[in-house]
């Protein structure tokens, strides 16, 4: 999704989290992303298709 650095869509923000995972997963991986792209300020995570990517 953050494929040449660029911001996602909200399109595809919702089919990452739409993907069948664990909510417990889904919001572990959500935090950790998102905490990723404020710690490095940038706009992808690098954890490409996951949720919060």
């Amino acid at each position: 999704m953050c494929s040449e650095h660029r911001r996602g869509t909200p399109r595809e923000v919702l089919e990452n989290l739409r993907r069948p995972m664990p909510l417990r997963r889904k919001v572990k991986l959500f935090l950790r992303n998102n905490w990723l792209k404020i710690r490095t300020r940038s706009d992808c995570c690098g954890n490409y298709g996951e949720p919060g990517c």
